[in-house]
């Protein structure tokens, strides 16, 4: 695996988006380059093949862009995570705090079944918040969850502390902002 494809050469930095003083790391020449989009999913088959996910998750939206493939190529169920009222079917959800008010997340009650290995991606680990949620909701249903997978991770934001537990696997790190 010599000739991996150095991926951060398709992140795109903006400055001072979508506020002054952040850093906004945009992933969309990643996902406008075919083979750089492929290497991503490839990558993190390869890294979970042995694991026996059943069922990867995502919240929206941008990580149902990388759940979706990956979960073809795992031979597992996708399952969307999505906000209040998006669902058509009967859900269940999670209701979590944020610095400034709270926020919600939902999934079908069919969705995930007691003895379910899962996998929960997104495109990015800043926070961890959203993530946190996902593996709640996955909790209050006994399945396991196996990892949470990213395409970046802010190390200097620490979220991987916070992911109860969760083996966090992320293919770009940034150090700083």
């Amino acid at each position: 695996m010599n000739n991996q494809i150095n991926l951060k050469e398709y992140i795109r930095e903006i400055p001072d988006f979508p506020k002054p003083g952040i850093l906004f790391r945009d992933i969309t020449p990643l996902l406008a380059e075919p083979t750089a989009f492929q290497e991503v999913i490839d990558r993190l088959t390869d890294y979970y093949r042995d694991k026996k996910i059943t069922a990867v998750l995502a919240a929206e939206a941008r990580g149902f862009i990388f759940a979706a493939p990956l979960a073809l190529a795992l031979g597992a169920r996708f399952i969307p995570i999505r906000k209040p009222g998006k669902l058509p079917f009967e859900t269940r959800a999670f209701h979590y705090e944020l610095e400034y008010g709270s926020d919600s997340l939902e999934m079908h009650t069919d969705s995930i079944h007691t003895d379910d290995r899962v996998l929960i991606v997104d495109d990015l680990l800043a926070t961890g918040g959203t993530i946190s949620a996902c593996i709640e909701l996955v909790k209050h249903t006994d399945a396991e969850v196996v990892g949470c997978a990213f395409l970046i991770e802010l190390l200097f934001l620490q979220a991987r502390h916070k992911m109860n537990g969760c083996d966090v696997f992320s293919l770009i790190q940034y150090d700083s902002e």
